[in-house]
């Protein structure tokens, strides 16, 4: 009976850390709203940063989990979300007034520098809870139907975190404006801090079963590399996480900008920005329960052809209506709550996207790994790392929108997802099926 009480425990933490998986994640896009004010370069900076640390974390990641176990590779990633935390915490108190370079005309501060330190502590945290709270789910359900029940509920819990933290960020922010910093959003962080502390205590005193320890190392004498399909799927997964995090980001600026140049939203703006990215991220959570009653009848291959295809569809409609053409969507005010307001129709667009998005990673995963036998695992730290490509190509993307508009940038998200497509009908097949994986 006590052990079956700390299960409980454990699992419900492990709930928690989902969620806050994709609440620090998905926290950066829409902080890069306050930074913009500042520095009109900066909106991805972030993101960028929070992104990068998988691509110095994946490998060693799963290393770690392998030679310390579940529970202290937990309690290192939390220490780091916290020290992350309070890091961009303190870019809201110090060094807004000490200049340390110039990039262009703009002469940078020490607080943005200090933010960035802060969002990239978080990445190396959320990359070390991906790899841990996935498998550990599975150990405390005991495996099979039961752990991945826990696993399901707790991407639930995930999807509903990514869904909730544009809008909380939003609201908070109101309208954009010279006055915007990052002081608004600190009531966010508070929380953040505590769940992460409370969490580390929790893990801390119970007990985890670690299977991982003093497993017997292999040698092969191939690696994942030398799978066709295999290194398609990894360029595939670096462009589906970037189309992933691009969608909702850039529309959450383009609408949030009160200029000609964005929506033209005169007040909230900010507010019905984090609602519309919002909304994309709960139609994510519902395309994946939906992918999950389907599942069992529907390919992935066939899945991921009809997505990628309809998402094409969806970007070109919002590329090309014209912005004059308007729908009313619901928006968010921390005052007067949830209404009704006049945006583009390229919003709509972009943000039925999140229903296409929801399953992709999925699909390409399991596409990329098939028939991969003893390399899967070594595959699993890969495709960890590139994961880095949810930081690449939003800021490559924002740097586009200085140039050809924010609409416009969504050609480089037209062409990706095109290339997911290919993968799809071609680039998805084994042709290396002669090396041996048993």
């Amino acid at each position: 009976m006590e052990k079956k009480k700390t299960n409980v425990i454990a699992i419900v933490t492990m709930f928690f850390l989902f969620a806050m998986i994709a609440f620090v994640t998905n926290l950066a896009a829409p902080v890069g709203n306050i930074w913009k004010q500042s520095y009109s370069w900066a909106g991805m900076w972030g993101n960028m940063m929070n992104f990068l640390a998988y691509l110095f974390m994946g490998i060693p990641a799963g290393k770690m989990l392998q030679t310390k176990g579940y529970k202290k590779t937990a309690l290192v990633a939390l220490a780091l979300g916290a020290i992350g935390i309070f890091v961009q915490w303190l870019s809201s108190k110090v060094g807004a007034d000490v200049a340390v370079f110039k990039v262009g005309g703009d002469v940078v501060a020490l607080n943005f520098i200090i933010y960035l330190l802060g969002a990239f502590i978080c990445g190396f945290c959320v990359c070390m809870l991906n790899t841990v709270v996935n498998p550990m789910l599975t150990i405390l359900g005991g495996g099979g139907n039961k752990g991945n029940q826990l696993v399901q509920a707790g991407g639930s819990l995930n999807s509903l975190a990514g869904t909730l933290t544009p809008l909380f960020v939003g609201a908070l922010i109101g309208t954009v404006s010279n006055d915007t910093k990052m002081a608004d959003v600190v009531p966010l962080l508070y929380i953040a801090l505590a769940v992460f502390v409370v969490s580390f205590l929790i893990i801390l005193f119970v007990d985890i079963p670690e299977p991982a320890l003093g497993a017997k190392k292999e040698s092969y004498s191939h690696s994942p590399w030398n799978f066709r399909h295999t290194v398609l799927g990894v360029a595939a997964i670096f462009c589906y996480v970037g189309v992933e995090v691009g969608i909702p980001g850039t529309l959450n600026f383009y609408i949030s900008d009160p200029t000609a140049k964005g929506a033209g939203l005169l007040m909230n703006g900010a507010a019905v920005g984090g609602a519309l990215a919002a909304m994309y991220w709960l139609l994510m959570l519902v395309g994946r329960l939906s992918s999950t009653a389907i599942s069992g009848k529907v390919s992935p291959k066939t899945q991921l052809v009809t997505t990628t295809s309809i998402a094409m569809l969806f970007l070109l409609l919002a590329i090309i209506l014209p912005k004059t053409t308007q729908i009313s969507m619901p928006g968010f005010d921390i005052h007067k709550g949830f209404m009704m307001v006049q945006v583009p129709i390229s919003a709509l667009f972009l943000v039925l996207c999140g229903l296409c998005t929801s399953v992709m990673w999925g699909c390409i995963f399991s596409l990329a790994v098939n028939g991969l036998g003893k390399y899967t695992e070594q595959a699993s730290g890969i495709f960890m790392m590139m994961v880095v490509g949810g930081g690449v190509i939003p800021l490559v993307q924002d740097a586009l929108s200085k140039s050809v508009g924010y609409i416009n940038s969504y050609w480089l998200l037209f062409v990706l997802v095109g290339y997911m497509l290919f993968y799809a009908l071609i680039g998805s097949k084994n042709v290396n099926k002669d090396i041996p994986v048993d």
